[in-house]
């Protein structure tokens, strides 16, 4: 049903001479882009826009300053956390590496 409905819709617009949708104008419309090395060396124009010196500086310290920064007692508690975290994970590795030291040695390395 489907393909009877775009053939009809095809041949309304045959018949009635209706100008094409503008997708299909578009797309024969546009030039054949040519590759950067086949270009003359005028039309390759490096940068779109002028540089202005120090504007990456300015957004950047602009969007730091919207930041929502952690308090003194935040960042405290924060690195008390990292620490008690990483002395957990420490203990257990050393204690892992202890119990299968023996296994090891002699079943792996045949000492």
């Amino acid at each position: 049903m489907a393909r009877e409905t775009r053939r009809q819709r095809r041949d309304q617009r045959k018949s009635s001479g209706a100008p094409k949708p503008a997708a299909a104008q578009r797309t024969r419309s546009q030039p054949q882009q040519v590759r950067p090395g086949m270009q003359p060396s005028s039309t390759q124009t490096g940068r779109r826009e002028p540089r202005e010196r120090g504007r990456f500086v300015r957004e950047s310290w602009a969007e730091l300053k919207k930041v929502e920064w952690p308090s003194r007692s935040q960042v405290v508690q924060g690195t008390i956390v990292v620490i008690i975290a990483c002395f957990i994970v420490g203990t257990y590795l050393y204690a892992a590496d202890q119990i299968f030291k023996p296994f090891v040695r002699t079943v792996l390395l045949g000492e």
